[in-house]
């Protein structure tokens, strides 16, 4: 992809994904599921993961699967209201991009 992903772009896609599983998912899922829409690589993930935790919008929870603690991120009501603005100005930015490219209005 020759756009960059910023930090917030990252966060909200994150957020996003861990918003779908009530009970949180674990970071190689999410790893698998981000990139399914940009390139990321897992030493990416995880500083993204932990500022998110530090930030209150995941929580972290460590649950035994095939003998083995794999550490699970779930949404917080913080990291909901979190991704509830994130959708509304992504809505907006890219409404005023695509209107840009088709050569319309572009919305304050």
């Amino acid at each position: 992809m020759v756009f960059n992903t910023g930090a917030a772009l990252l966060d909200a896609i994150v957020l996003a994904i861990v918003s779908r599983v009530p009970e949180g998912t674990y970071g190689y899922k999410i790893t698998q599921e981000v990139r399914l829409a940009i390139e990321l690589s897992e030493s990416t993930l995880y500083p993204v993961l932990r500022r998110l935790q530090k930030d209150e919008c995941l929580e972290v929870y460590d649950m035994e699967c095939a003998g083995r603690n794999r550490r699970y991120y779930k949404i917080t009501e913080r990291g909901r209201a979190q991704l509830n603005l994130y959708e509304s100005e992504w809505r907006r930015y890219s409404a005023n991009i695509n209107g840009i490219f088709e050569g319309g209005i572009v919305h304050e």
